[in-house]
């Protein structure tokens, strides 16, 4: 992805997040000079990953796969006796874009309908060698527990949510002609190196053509702290 396009892609996820009463904390608006000159002290934000994250997946088409995220709080996968074993996260789902299909092994998490469009999260269970399985799926949504068949369909409207626990695939997308979405994810401690298992093969960070200076670092791209 080139890096003009990342300035833009976070510009528009500040606006679209801020139009919907949703706000951020300061360091969403940091610039790449203000981590260079920062200290130790925001060394949680470093170490945790939170932060922004724009992936296409390396798919090299992120109008169709891709996904912008924000991390607000997070616990550190190294870490058994981390004082916080949760996570929370924002994700801008664009009109057109799927998030490919995969599970998590560890993590079990809530996705939220934070505000715009209509949701759409497309559900297998696992099967023991990892493949879809075609056998019905347990989901919670909000608190009530429904059995459905195998890539079921469900559709979540602003304020609904499903409960998606370990090795249970699932890809989500915006339904077509109702805007994009603003998602929001609640779940166990993160940690995108080893927990996640795609359906396809699918690197989860993107490679960066730097056309253009940082406007804003993402998660995996912080400087050391300023001494």
């Amino acid at each position: 992805m080139k890096r003009s396009r990342i300035n833009r892609l976070i510009e528009d996820a500040l606006d679209f997040t801020g139009s919907l009463g949703f706000h951020l904390p300061p360091f969403a608006r940091w610039s790449a000079e203000q981590w260079r000159s920062t200290g130790h002290e925001a060394d949680e934000i470093r170490e945790h990953r939170l932060g922004w994250d724009v992936t296409d997946f390396a798919r090299g088409d992120f109008d169709r796969f891709g996904l912008v995220l924000f991390t607000l709080r997070n616990g550190h996968p190294a870490a058994a006796d981390t004082a916080k074993k949760y996570c929370e996260k924002i994700m801008v789902v664009r009109q057109g874009q799927t998030t490919p299909m995969h599970f998590h092994h560890a993590k079990m998490e809530d996705i939220i309908n934070r505000g715009g469009g209509v949701l759409v999260c497309k559900v297998y269970q696992a099967a023991g060698d990892e493949t879809l399985s075609d056998g019905p799926v347990l989901v919670s949504l909000d608190g009530v527990v429904r059995e459905v068949p195998p890539g079921t369909e469900i559709d979540l409207h602003p304020g609904e949510s499903i409960t998606l626990p370990p090795r249970l695939y699932h890809a989500f997308w915006s339904r077509p002609g109702t805007g994009q979405v603003l998602a929001g994810e609640v779940s166990t401690v993160n940690d995108d190196e080893t927990d996640n298992r795609f359906h396809e093969p699918l690197a989860r960070f993107a490679t960066i053509e730097e056309d253009e200076p940082a406007r804003f670092l993402l998660c995996n791209e912080y400087p050391p702290g300023a001494p």
